[in-house]
């Protein structure tokens, strides 16, 4: 019961722009394990890339090291390919961090980050995922706030919860903070 009780750690991130529906964070570089895949959907990726990131952070690595599950679960899905990754608890780097057994398992490390986050409750599906996105995506617009990349999905509770749970459509966006002051 303790372990259930126990508090996950969370990708560090600082807001620095809120807007009714919306906000925007700033998020320093991060250590992510990533797999690619040739998933088109969020019901095709979710259940593999779960699998084999588990593995890695359960000890299916060079030195059996088990490591500690943190939150967000990053996702991101279109046409071409998907990814998803598990961000690497604080106390790692990219020098003690021990090697994946599994070669489709990636370790890399991100960029300084500012990004349009947009919440939604319950469980995550295709169909919340898309909707969500052309929501944020419309209020980027009406905002004149230019974004890049593809809209991706970051999912913070374990599946067995279920109420309140927290997910996240995310977009990286041009962002320069002296034009934007609360």
């Amino acid at each position: 019961m303790i372990s259930a009780m126990a508090k996950t750690e969370e990708q560090k991130y600082r807001v620095i722009y809120s807007e009714e529906g919306f906000e925007i964070r700033f998020y320093p570089s991060a250590i992510l394990a990533t797999i690619y895949s040739d998933a088109k959907s969020y019901k095709q990726l979710a259940y593999p890339g779960f699998r084999k990131l588990a593995g890695y952070i359960f000890g299916d690595n060079e030195s059996e090291t088990k490591i500690s599950m943190t939150s967000p679960v990053h996702m991101d899905f279109n046409n071409s390919g998907s990814s998803m990754s598990f961000v690497m608890p604080s106390s790692y780097n990219m020098e003690n961090l021990p090697k994946p057994d599994d070669s489709s398992v990636i370790l890399e490390k991100t960029e300084d980050l500012y990004v349009a986050v947009m919440q939604f409750k319950g469980y995550a599906s295709d169909d919340k995922i898309t909707e969500y996105s052309e929501k944020l995506k419309n209020l980027l617009n009406d905002k004149g706030i230019k974004y890049y990349g593809n809209f991706s999905y970051l999912g913070y509770d374990p599946p067995f919860k279920p109420f309140g749970r927290r997910n996240e459509i995310i977009v990286t966006i041009e962002w320069s903070e002296e034009n934007y002051k609360n």
